[in-house]
């Protein structure tokens, strides 16, 4: 027990300032929130085998396995680079995170709100019904903007016929996504970002693909209706939800919109 006791004292011969508090705080809360943006993705599968590399460099190390050693302090010399080419998508979203401000950014009036998901419901249900092809992006916290651009720019109030009519086969408009920002169709026939996970099923097609690619470099929430099923589905948080109807949909446009509107609103 004395070596426990000699550790004790050397910690309380220790003189912590409120810097040095706050300081370890503030690397906890990163280290934190760097898990929490990599759990359940592959890049977490990543990050562990780069852990094991580095814990058998210092097994190595202090076992004095000289060209082991050697092998992994070459590796391990280009890891800064590894870590940006690996995880540039993983960065790029915490980035995006830091960047972004507590206010929501879906600015629908609280009386419109049900009002205006029930109108999207109901057309997405109607595009369904006839097997008509759609991608819905809204926005949230992050811009979408940048996605808006490679489109032709609206500004137009929601409706249901105006939804109805941008995605009828033929139509100038008809291919690829419109941006819905508040009670704005910012623009239609977007291009959206294609995700480059081989984790979806191959029943899935280019649609279902940008939808879930949108949510890896954003929060936006983006409907899908496939045109070969009429088969109705949500990209959140890079997770599909489908299938969906009409009433599932709304509950679930609801509860991710109005859920993060209320706490927008708390933390403001």
């Amino acid at each position: 027990m004395s070596w426990l006791l000699e550790v004790l004292r050397k910690i309380t011969d220790l003189q912590v300032s409120i810097a040095d508090v706050a300081d370890i705080l503030t690397v906890a809360i990163l280290i934190y929130a760097l898990l929490v943006l990599l759990r359940g993705t592959r890049a977490m599968q990543m990050l562990w085998g780069i852990v094991i590399v580095l814990g058998l460099y210092l097994a190595a190390v202090s076992l004095k396995l000289i060209t082991l050693s050697t092998i992994l302090s070459s590796l391990l010399t280009f890891l800064p680079i590894a870590i940006i080419v690996l995880f540039q998508q993983e960065i790029r979203r915490m980035l995006t995170a830091f960047g972004s401000t507590a206010a929501f950014r879906w600015n629908v009036r609280p009386e419109e709100g049900p009002v205006m998901l029930n109108e999207l419901a109901l057309a997405v249900q109607a595009l369904a019904s006839r097997r008509i092809g759609a991608l819905i992006a809204i926005e949230r916290r992050d811009s979408l903007a940048a996605w808006a651009d490679t489109g032709i720019p609206l500004e137009a109030r929601f409706s249901y016929d105006l939804v109805l009519n941008l995605f009828i086969p033929g139509t100038p408009l008809h291919d690829g996504a419109i941006i819905l920002k508040g009670e704005q169709i910012v623009a239609a026939s977007c291009f959206l970002p294609l995700t480059t996970s081989h984790e979806l099923s191959t029943e899935l097609g280019t649609r279902h693909r940008a939808a879930i690619g949108l949510t890896e470099e954003t929060d936006a929430l983006v409907v899908v209706v496939s045109e070969e099923t009429g088969t109705i589905s949500l990209a959140v948080e890079e997770q599909l939800l489908r299938p969906l109807d009409e009433t599932t949909l709304r509950n679930a446009l609801a509860e991710h919109l109005f859920q993060m509107h209320s706490s927008g609103e708390a933390t403001s």
